[in-house]
């Protein structure tokens, strides 16, 4: 009995240990949070003026030409797929590369027909071991990632596109709604259906010509709104993590209690025992 119960002790502190762990990790995910909010809601102006200024172009010009702006014939797809480094984070991966292979095989019965940029090292892993055409990657991104540390991929992509090789381009990603909901969504981001501006525009006046800077605008704003989902993604991450410690926490505290009960019911019986084999003895000598 001795035995057991120093077993159960020893479990009790091992997961009190771990409790220490995942609530450290649940703080410093939900302080992470808020600073990713805030970072992808300070993206969202730039973005928000480069729409403004295309829309401008576009209602202003009669005849707008670019290979942005133009549907053709579908004949290969570009993914970009936007994943955690990191596990600890729940559905997160899981929800959303399901989403992807799901809609890869329902689109595509084959290989040719589209190709896949990931971000992120467990979407890079998982695609690779079911040997999905990955020709691109970027991970061991921070938790406050630049767009220096995207913009190889978000060039090659829109690139791609402008050149021909690809006909339409998706972006895959978990989009943030609150601390406890994050959305699995695809989006087409090429071409653009429209980049109608929903505020009032201003007047502007373009050197050296409408076209020359809707050709420069429209590329940055392909890859403006590959490093917006990336923020959003980033912060539906950190929720995800936040929401997923604090769940092990709790499993933690319900398990310590279990086995504390435990323990005491042990502790009473061998009590018990020991009190009855004393009884026992005291009457065998009397």
């Amino acid at each position: 009995m001795a035995k057991g119960m120093r077993e159960i002790k020893r479990q009790i502190k091992s997961v009190q240990n771990t409790r220490q762990i995942t609530k450290a990790m649940e703080m410093v995910a939900s302080a992470k949070l808020r600073k990713a909010q805030e970072r992808a809601q300070a993206s969202r102006p730039y973005a928000d003026k480069i729409k403004e200024v295309v829309s401008s172009i576009a209602a202003g010009t009669q005849e707008v030409t670019h290979p942005m702006l133009e549907s053709r014939p579908v004949k290969r797809t570009a993914y970009i797929v936007i994943t955690s480094d990191g596990g600890l984070v729940g559905g997160y991966n899981a929800n959303i590369l399901r989403r992807v292979t799901d809609l890869i095989q329902s689109r595509h019965p084959s290989k040719s027909e589209y190709d896949l940029f990931v971000i992120g090292r467990k979407g890079r892993d998982y695609l690779n071991r079911r040997n999905y055409p990955v020709v691109h990657e970027v991970t061991e991104l921070s938790d406050a990632p630049k767009f220096a540390d995207i913009k190889s991929l978000t060039y090659a992509a829109v690139q791609g596109f402008e050149d021909g090789k690809f006909d339409e381009i998706y972006i895959c990603y978990n989009r943030f709604v609150n601390a406890i909901t994050q959305l699995p969504t695809v989006e087409r981001l090429l071409p653009f259906d429209s980049v109608e501006h929903d505020g009032p525009t201003s007047s502007y006046e373009y050197e050296p010509s409408a076209e020359g800077v809707l050709g420069v605008l429209l590329p940055k704003y392909a890859e403006t709104l590959i490093f917006g989902a990336l923020l959003d993604g980033k912060a539906g991450e950190l929720a995800a993590k936040m929401t997923a410690m604090g769940s092990a926490t709790k499993n933690a505290s319900k398990m310590i209690g279990e086995l504390t009960l435990t323990y005491n019911r042990a502790r009473q019986a061998a009590i018990t025992q020991e009190i009855t084999e004393i009884v026992a003895g005291a009457n065998a000598q009397g």
